[in-house]
């Protein structure tokens, strides 16, 4: 009866259950795009989309408009330009990413310095809000998620192609190039959607994080995407009741959840061998 009791009190006020769904919904889109992260050995790029959307942000900030416009636009303008750089083996991707990143941060910080009250009004970007989402940004978190996990469904066995068997890709003489850009622009959008919950500072353990603990339980693509994305559903639920009722910052307390999931699952599985 207590642990019931402690379920359902939170469930009585609007905004936890308007978080609850906003915060399942990035779970389970961070972790499914997360999968391609960690097998494609991409982790620095979600590190790096988290944080060049910040140039977007303050220029939406400074003429007023909507913030998730302009960190969308900033993230697919960075995504692109790292596809673009790095096609055909031009330079690395990982280069790509390290200039890109370095440069919009750069222009990102060197924005926000000149809004004075910046430390205030754009503080819920860097570490997310997820208890503050309205029912418009609901909505809005629905719509594009949905778009995202249907892109991935309609694009799965050429995106596992491209990700496994780059030479099967380019005998069946698959657009590998617009795949891969379609897949760097939908983590784009994944990062973006992934803010109002747990920010810049933390979208990228989100995706991450969830994807490598569901690696050390499957190697198969399928079955490590439906595991990544209970891991990310249960740890944006329970991350999400810790920071009601210990009072501390939503975003953190639903990494912290992913990443004591990760830690457990390691050393289980260490323990076996």
């Amino acid at each position: 009866m207590v642990f019931l009791e402690l379920f359902l009190k939170p469930l009585n006020y609007a905004f936890m259950q308007r978080g609850i769904l906003a915060g399942t919904m990035v779970g389970i889109l961070c972790a499914v795009m997360g999968t391609y992260v960690v097998l494609r050995g991409m982790a620095f790029l979600g590190d790096a989309l988290a944080h060049a959307i910040m140039p977007g942000v303050a220029l939406a900030y400074l003429l007023g408009g909507n913030l998730l416009i302009g960190a969308l636009i900033a993230a697919a303008a960075i995504a692109l330009g790292i596809g673009y750089f790095s096609r055909q083996g031009t330079i690395k991707e990982d280069t790509a990413i390290g200039i890109l990143f370095a440069a919009a941060l750069s222009l990102g910080v060197a924005m926000i310095s000149s809004i004075r009250s910046y430390a205030v009004d754009l503080s819920h970007i860097m570490f997310g809000n997820v208890l503050g989402v309205s029912t418009a940004d609901l909505w809005l978190t629905f719509g594009l998620g949905f778009l995202v996990l249907l892109t991935v469904l309609l694009l799965y066995r050429p995106f596992m192609v491209i990700s496994f068997d780059p030479v099967l890709a380019a005998t069946l003489r698959m657009p590998a190039e617009l795949l891969r850009n379609i897949m760097l622009l939908l983590l784009a959008l994944t990062v973006v959607i992934s803010l109002q919950t747990v920010g810049v500072g933390l979208a990228a353990a989100m995706l991450v994080t969830p994807a490598a603990t569901a690696y050390l339980l499957s190697r198969r693509l399928a079955p490590m995407m439906f595991i990544s994305a209970a891991i990310g559903a249960i740890s944006s639920l329970v991350g999400l009741y810790l920071s009601y009722y210990l009072n501390i910052v939503s975003g953190s307390a639903i990494v912290l959840t992913a990443t004591a999931i990760f830690m457990l699952v390691f050393l289980v599985k260490r323990g076996k061998r």
